[in-house]
């Protein structure tokens, strides 16, 4: 146990799988299995009680795994149970140029093979990928890319780099989208690499600033972020931009995964992964969720580098570390998924 200096709670972690190269992001059907990928382009489950990863998709070229790219976001349809669909975003080179796509998978007998590419060509690069996705309380696909190394992409409504994506899970663009036949949902980021949303459909995305600046966003249709003009509180003279819920000041926190707690001790709290900044970052909100109260450490420098945080189905929640994606400092048992129980 881990005595927190927060409301006197404890908490239990256990190590799910060690030896892992660069876990990235993980999803968890309904039966509890976990699915997750490794950046090097492996796609893993682990089956509920056993913690022996199962490869069931790896891909190969044109699919590229250098700097900060290769296989990143991973979400499970909402009808997973009966149709086997997964999504994945992956960074690959065509005729020397860099991107980004999603595509959609079908899990089969234990191996998975693509179905379908769903959005393609998304500016890619060394750094700046961004490559979170998640599924909405509307059904829809949300995808956070990155300004791909070109700054000024983020303020391009025509680009889709440095933005907030939203299309059906078919692939179309959805009729209520901000910009007319565009997938783009809200632009002007850095490098946005977490979604979450609280239980009155409010969504979240963070983001890494340049040097320190670190923001948490809430994400409004068409709204602008601000990027390359702005960073954390500064406001644009020439066009509106939208002010972050919270920014990390001189401080770093490279967030990444965030996750909103529906339920347990933390029920009503905003969690964020970080990088950099090596813990678990815990905010309290207020009853709407638009402002933040209060903000804990959990884990610090316990773990090294955590890139994802998901609340699993029993309000649990399971963490990834990457201190083995270049930035990190070696430890033993390379990079790991833990499982994290919070008790009173």
């Amino acid at each position: 146990m881990i005595k927190s200096l927060d409301n006197n709670l404890d908490i239990e972690v256990q190590t799910i799988v060690n030896n892992l190269y660069v876990p990235w992001a993980i999803a968890i059907s309904d039966d509890d299995t976990i699915y997750f990928t490794e950046r090097s382009g492996n796609i893993k489950m682990i089956k509920r009680g056993t913690n022996m990863p199962q490869l069931i998709f790896t891909f190969t070229e044109p699919f590229i795994a250098v700097g900060e790219g290769g296989a990143l976001g991973l979400a499970l349809d909402p009808e997973f149970s009966q149709n086997n669909y997964m999504y994945v975003m992956h960074t690959y080179m065509e005729e020397e140029q860099t991107y980004n796509r999603v595509v959609r998978l079908r899990l089969q007998g234990g191996e998975a093979f693509v179905d379908q590419v769903l959005i393609d060509r998304i500016p890619g690069g060394r750094t700046h990928n961004g490559g979170r996705i998640k599924i909405g309380p509307d059904q829809k696909l949300y995808i956070t890319t990155g300004d791909a190394g070109d700054p000024m992409q983020a303020q391009d409504p025509n680009s889709l780099a440095g933005k907030i994506l939203r299309i059906n899970l078919d692939g179309t663009i959805p009729e209520d989208n901000p910009f007319s036949n565009s997938p783009v949902y809200s632009l002007g980021y850095r490098n946005p690499q977490g979604l979450a949303w609280n239980t009155n459909g409010l969504l979240y995305a963070s983001e890494h600033g340049p040097i320190a600046h670190d923001e948490i966003n809430i994400v409004l249709p068409g709204a602008n972020y601000g990027w390359p003009l702005v960073q954390g509180d500064e406001e644009s003279s020439d066009r509106t931009v939208t002010s972050p819920l919270i920014q990390s000041g001189e401080e770093t926190w490279a967030p990444s995964g965030i996750a909103f707690a529906d339920r347990g001790v933390w029920q009503g709290r905003l969690l964020a992964a970080t990088l950099r900044g090596n813990r678990l970052i815990v905010m309290d909100l207020n009853e709407e969720g638009t402002q933040v109260i209060n903000v804990g450490n959990w884990l610090q420098d316990t773990y090294g580098r955590l890139r994802e945080v998901v609340q699993a189905n029993d309000g649990s929640f399971y963490l990834a570390t990457n201190n083995t994606d270049g930035r990190g400092s070696s430890r033993s048992g390379g990079d790991k998924i833990i499982h994290l129980t919070v008790r009173t």
